[in-house]
């Protein structure tokens, strides 16, 4: 069973994302801002992190970057979940360090396609 970090401060997003991806087999673990995010992306080690950009105490952004810098968990895929949908923000996202991108609300079966390609390509020898 593939583990996924879910990094997401609104509590609606996080029970629907979090029902969902675990009615299709995942086991989702849950962070509640940035800096959370980043201590349990190190001591879970999950499969993919689905990454809020706007979160406090940390936002995605800064959480990214200090995944992606980190030796241990530099490897995890990270997909940010952004309602941030203007021009260049995928690109910012990416730049960050995100390995894609996917926008708020949430098009489930869209996000599920992104998640499945990447915990495929993290598994492949």
């Amino acid at each position: 069973m593939a583990k996924i970090l879910l990094v997401e401060d609104n509590e609606m997003n996080r029970d629907m994302l979090k029902r969902r991806l675990t009615r299709k087999g995942y086991d989702v673990s849950i962070a509640e801002d940035g800096a959370r995010g980043v201590e349990l992306a190190e001591s879970l080690m999950p499969d993919l992190i689905l990454m809020d950009m706007s979160l406090p105490v940390m936002d995605g952004w800064q959480a990214t970057r200090e995944i992606k810098a980190n030796a241990k968990t530099q490897e995890i895929p990270v997909i940010a979940l952004t309602a941030h949908a203007m021009a260049g923000d995928r690109e910012k996202c990416l730049a960050a360090g995100c390995d894609d991108y996917d926008t708020k609300p949430v098009e489930f079966p869209r996000l599920l396609e992104k998640i499945e390609t990447h915990i495929k390509k993290g598994a492949t020898p």
